[in-house]
């Protein structure tokens, strides 16, 4: 079956850059490999960048964002702990059925859809939380919350909960400083704004989290103690094995970050901000309102309401069948009234955002 080239600007896999598709290509190194071995160690430390990170267990899990999200409970969450989780999209929610299922007390915070999260409402849902979360970036509203404002609050009132932040949709795309932001585990994916194929979830954990971390969590495959030991180093300075590595995928994600660092973090943000920025513009010049609250759109990810009278699947299906451009269909109950549209990565340029303009005119009349 012959292969179809597609412009991927829906919220879910971005269309990779060039520079990480051809390491998928390279020829197969082994898991043990020094040189593989030489790459992984290099693709953390480029990890650390992007994170705005010092912490020494930054590395990228074997799996999709959503691996990361669950590693992230499944260390940190002790049975009956009291969880706070800032809702105001899917992956709120996401966040609060995983900490439920690994034996959390959870207490979420529900928002409007669309609208950033209020750091005085997730400050009052506990006096005491052994965690608290919040996704930067809803990848199903659009909407970016001010994370930093939320950890410089946790820490002004003397609040000893960790905060998680959920940064598929932001990491290399806008600007995620972890350590600044007091944020002491956060997670992503690489198949956005990194602009690498999906497959592994890049993670960060600073000391204070690990100090408080389960010795022995519910999970072989997730135990960071045991993975911590292979990509890092172990404390006797070898390595022990754990499982093997995605080696292809950390081949093409050392690439796609080489790209971005080379380019340079502050042009890339640049550029995601003019793209977004264009395509919201063209959008609105197009008589077509926007869906997240004005002044915390993402650039990265606009969320447009489908005009009144017009079928969105249809619309979406047109798009893909006759130029090759994917777009998304809104999540939960705005399936059918939002569309989402991502400029990420390789994809966050002018002439992709002037082609999905000119493709939707076409397909609405317009």
């Amino acid at each position: 079956m012959a292969l179809v080239d597609r412009v991927l600007l829906g919220p879910g896999p971005s269309t990779p850059y060039p520079e990480a598709t051809a390491a998928l290509a390279a020829p197969l190194l082994g898991h043990l490999d020094p040189e593989f071995l030489r790459i992984l160690d290099e693709t953390c430390d480029r990890l650390r960048v992007v994170w705005g990170t010092g912490n020494r267990r930054t590395l990228p899990l074997s799996g999709t964002g959503s691996i990361g999200m669950e590693a992230a409970f499944v260390n940190t969450v002790r049975h009956g702990d009291p969880v706070v989780v800032a809702v105001n999209g899917l992956f709120g929610e996401r966040m609060c059925e995983v900490a439920a299922r690994h034996g959390a007390e959870v207490h979420r915070v529900d928002h409007e859809w669309g609208q950033p999260v209020d750091v005085e409402r997730v400050l009052a849902a506990h006096p005491a939380p052994a965690l608290v979360g919040a996704v930067h970036a809803e990848t199903s509203t659009g909407v970016r919350s001010d994370v930093g404002a939320l950890g410089a609050a946790l820490r002004a009132r003397g609040d000893s909960a960790l905060l998680l932040a959920d940064c598929v949709t932001s990491l290399a795309g806008i600007e995620v400083a972890v350590d600044d932001w007091n944020v002491d585990l956060a997670y992503s994916g690489t198949q956005k704004c990194l602009g690498v194929a999906p497959g592994l979830a890049p993670f960060t954990i600073n000391e204070r989290a690990w100090e408080r971390r389960i010795p022995r969590p519910a999970t072989w495959y997730l135990d960071l103690g045991l993975i911590g030991d292979y990509v890092g180093g172990s404390a006797g300075g070898g390595r022990t094995y754990h499982h093997t590595a995605p080696v292809a995928m950390i081949a093409s994600l050392h690439a796609g970050l080489g790209r971005v660092l080379e380019e340079g973090l502050p042009a890339v943000h640049a550029r995601h901000a003019e793209a977004g920025r264009r395509l919201q513009e063209g959008l609105e010049e197009m008589g077509l309102s926007l869906f997240a609250a004005a002044g915390q759109r993402l650039p990265e990810l606009t969320t447009v309401r489908v005009p009144e009278g017009v079928d969105a699947a249809a619309v979406r299906g047109r798009l893909l069948t006759e130029y090759g451009i994917e777009i998304g269909a809104g999540a939960g109950e705005y399936a059918s009234t939002v569309w989402r549209i991502g400029l990420m990565g390789h994809n966050a340029r002018l002439d992709r955002a002037e082609l999905v303009l000119a493709a939707l005119r076409r397909v609405l009349g317009r």
